[in-house]
């Protein structure tokens, strides 16, 4: 099977690469795509670049090149909920924009002529194991780095059960939905925006304690995929 796992930043990539063997570097239009194999699959992974505009690129030149039969969403996300801890791994069973709104006869949220919620596919989604710091629910997307409670609570405030939030899943999986490719997001908690007292310094801490265990979510995930 060939799957794609696209990320949004280079620290990202670096913690996903040493998951790929055999893996060879191709350029297409600009981006730089890295393909290798883990398990029996045919793995194609990226880093598009953070925010919507820059994820719709990629992810558009993703399936027009590789034709994947999966797009998995992977990488960090800010804590939006008491119930989503640093080091958990939100599965999106549920995406939407927080940042969206169409005018009247629109829900907040929804792009014209688009489902308010895209949604992970759940064939796949149902892999991932139940355990403590594994949750599934929303996760919003919009470009914004969120940083404040106030910020955390005006996207409450639109959707009450928003987990995390972050600048891409829901532009990615909005292209998936219009190429009809299955797509699965699994973002990482960063950081709490309004829980901590300095959610910037705990965004850094994050990168410092090397959550590489975190992403072999991923790679477990992939074995199990024939």
């Amino acid at each position: 099977m060939t799957i794609a796992i696209l990320v949004a930043m280079g620290k990202e990539l670096n913690l996903l690469l040493p998951l790929l063997n055999d893996t060879k570097t191709i350029s297409v239009d600009g981006f730089t795509f890295h393909s290798g194999k883990i398990g029996n699959n045919d793995i194609v992974a990226m880093q598009c670049g953070i925010g919507k505009v820059n994820a719709a690129i990629g992810t558009l030149t993703l399936l027009n090149h590789f034709k994947p039969e999966l797009v998995i969403n992977t990488g960090v996300a800010g804590g939006a909920s008491q119930n989503a801890h640093v080091m958990d791994v939100i599965v999106g069973s549920s995406i939407a924009y927080h940042d969206v709104w169409c005018g009247p006869g629109t829900q907040y949220g929804e792009a014209s002529g688009y489902p308010l919620y895209f949604e992970s596919d759940k064939r796949f989604a149902d892999l991932i194991p139940n355990r403590p710091d594994v949750k599934r629910g929303l996760i919003c997307s919009g470009d914004k780095f969120i940083a404040s409670i106030e910020e955390v609570q005006a996207i409450q405030k639109a959707f009450p059960e928003v987990l995390a939030v972050d600048m891409e899943s829901a532009t990615i999986a909005q292209v998936c939905y219009l190429r009809k490719v299955p797509v699965l997001v699994m973002r990482v908690i960063s950081d709490s925006p309004g829980a901590s007292k300095d959610n910037i310094v705990e965004y850094n801490d994050f990168w410092q304690d090397a959550p590489a265990h975190t992403f072999n979510l991923v790679q477990d995930l992939l074995t199990k995929i024939n």
